[in-house]
């Protein structure tokens, strides 16, 4: 959180991506809830890196960084997964 906190979000970014495929929920969770801090930076950022990698995003992960969207936002992500 603290590289997060500081503007820092490389690091973030590159944690997440390599998290992606992680089988565990407990990370799909705090994935998705690192990238929706990252969003209250810089939504730009988040929503570069979600449509990048939205479509191989566990659900859970997805649902976390997207929290915050307009419920239009959200659609446009939730609808194309599984």
């Amino acid at each position: 959180m603290q590289f997060i906190k500081n503007g820092d979000f490389s690091n973030t970014l590159k944690l997440a991506s390599m998290l992606l495929r992680d089988d565990h929920d407990l990370i799909h969770k705090a994935v998705g809830w690192m990238l929706r801090e990252v969003g209250k930076r810089d939504l730009a950022l988040e929503e570069a890196f979600l449509d990048k990698h939205y479509k191989v995003m566990p659900r859970t992960t997805l649902r976390y960084a997207i929290e915050r969207f307009t419920e239009r936002k959200k659609q446009k992500y939730m609808k194309i997964i599984r």
